[in-house]
């Protein structure tokens, strides 16, 4: 039984690390799977010229993209 929970004891730290570590270096997750990417679809909605709201995000997003861990 002390085996289990040295086992446990040791991913909820290994876990807890991982956590710490995304937090501090204040990246984003990112996905292997590529949502609409993937299926040719860049942006989710029909308007040519997007708003000034979404072009702010849109900037934002590319920046994480840049810094992203690969």
């Amino acid at each position: 039984m002390s085996l289990f929970f040295l086992t446990f004891g040791l991913l909820i730290l290994i876990v807890t690390a991982m956590a710490v570590g995304m937090i501090v270096q204040r990246k984003s997750m990112a996905s292997s799977c590529g949502g609409l990417g993937s299926v040719g679809i860049d942006k989710a909605c029909d308007c040519d010229d997007p708003c000034d709201k979404r072009k702010k995000r849109l900037a934002k997003e590319q920046a994480w993209k840049e810094n992203q861990i690969i």
